[in-house]
């Protein structure tokens, strides 16, 4: 997976830095990407930070990185201690916190290079030794250490499946199920995020898939912490999932959420958790494919969509097709924006930008992208970030409604009919 990041080792004694404070700190390969840069800014042109004002630009690292080595070759060389920090010299501190970790200028760039990587490990030496890091950050890492959540909401879990029709069974009351469905924090404490949840129940249940949920054994994923810097919460919210999965061993994983579909697919087996996991999307399309979901006309009746591509989803983990073939299984025209698939552009939620105030720039993300969604033309824009969105088409009038793929689907379902008919 393109953004998987590599955990610290915190059971060794010997090891006193975590994260990244001098050049020297860095892995060997992201030291030499300072050299390797030919700075044809690519990076910075698609980065979401830097392309709506912020300070950010991620080739401005690389070349800051190379002056500093340039002009201290030789104390370099003989291993002398440093007093300069990457942050602050090489990065400004507005400039490491507008990272949304989307990987777009890791995917770009010609030569390899990975500035993402370097932003999140000074991230890492900010948080576990410096202590200094965005105080609504606090809020969130408290959350997830005491509640289990970033909300910080003590309620239980299950709350989104009351008044359905459909009962959503836990693993003890359905031991024998085929699919878990990993429901993630929003679903749990977000009314829009609810919504979805709701629709993929509906879903499954048409399809005749023996499913169930964790409920209250379930937690965050951590997520939220590792792109942040907190890697030592992240193994601790990472380890304690991997145990509570691997008790209950399930065949298969689902999940809405892009970001716990990247964590528990393609970062557990950090933590001893190796598991299929499944994005909803593409669930649906092996059920449409299988002949237990009906392959209609266009069932809710829309004109066009233009779907977003989530960054978790389609960049760092090549999840494109499933999501159009969706749609394309039930006749529903799709608008392309010119930023898609792998070269999507970022909502600008993730790299725990959720959870903090966006860095000064000249445009929020998130307006960004659904005025692009808007200038397609098309009434209803399918994504996977709905907050960012819903938030976003509340600032701009008369753009798309914004949708998931699933409460399409749902809504287009025989009220009585058998699946497949």
């Amino acid at each position: 997976s393109l953004g998987e990041l590599q955990p610290l080792d915190f059971e060794n004694e010997a090891i006193e830095q975590f994260g990244a404070n001098k050049l020297e700190d860095l892995q060997m390969t992201h030291i030499f990407d300072g050299l390797a840069c030919i700075m044809c800014n690519r990076c910075q042109d698609v980065c979401p930070a830097y392309v709506t004002g912020k300070e950010l630009s991620p080739s401005a690292l690389e070349v800051n990185k190379r002056y500093y080595m340039k002009d201290h070759w030789n104390s370099l060389a003989s291993g002398e201690e440093s007093d300069w920090s990457l942050l602050g010299n090489v990065i400004s501190e507005s400039a490491l916190w507008a990272c949304t970790s989307c990987g777009a200028c890791v995917d770009i760039c010609p030569v390899g290079n990975e500035p993402m990587f370097d932003i999140l490990d000074i991230r890492r030496d900010a948080v576990l030794m410096q202590s200094e890091f965005p105080t609504e950050l606090q809020g969130a890492f408290n959350g997830m250490e005491r509640q289990g959540n970033p909300w910080q909401i003590a309620e239980a879990r299950t709350t989104w499946t009351d008044g359905l029709d459909i009962h959503v069974p836990t693993v003890s009351e359905n031991p024998d199920f085929d699919v878990l469905y990993w429901t993630g924090c929003a679903v749990s404490y977000d009314p829009r995020a609810q919504q979805t949840a709701q629709a993929l129940v509906k879903v499954l249940d048409a399809a005749g898939v023996s499913f169930a949920i964790l409920g209250d054994d379930e937690n965050c994923t951590g997520d939220v912490a590792r792109r942040a810097g907190n890697e030592y919460l992240y193994m601790e919210m990472a380890s304690a999932n991997v145990e509570t999965l691997n008790e209950v061993s399930p065949k298969r994983i689902v999940v809405t959420c892009p970001h716990c579909f990247h964590n528990i697919g393609k970062e557990y087996h950090q933590f001893g958790g190796e598991y299929e996991v499944v994005h909803h999307t593409e669930l649906i399309e092996e059920l449409i494919d299988a002949g237990k979901l009906p392959r209609s006309a266009n069932p809710a009746n829309m004109s066009n969509v233009t779907f977003h591509d989530p960054c978790y989803l389609g960049r760092h983990n090549d999840v494109v097709d499933a999501p159009r073939n969706v749609l394309s299984a039930n006749s529903i025209p799709i608008i392309e924006m010119p930023r898609n698939k792998k070269n999507s552009f970022c909502c600008g939620a993730g790299g725990a930008q959720f959870w903090k105030e966006e860095e000064h720039g000249e445009k929020k993300v998130n307006l960004e992208r659904y005025e692009e969604a808007k200038a397609t033309g098309a009434d209803t824009m399918a994504a996977g970030c709905m907050r960012m969105f819903e938030d976003a088409s509340n600032e701009i009038a008369d753009g798309p409604k914004v949708r998931d793929i699933v409460e399409i689907i749902a809504e287009g379902l025989p009220q009585s009919a058998p699946a497949g008919d």
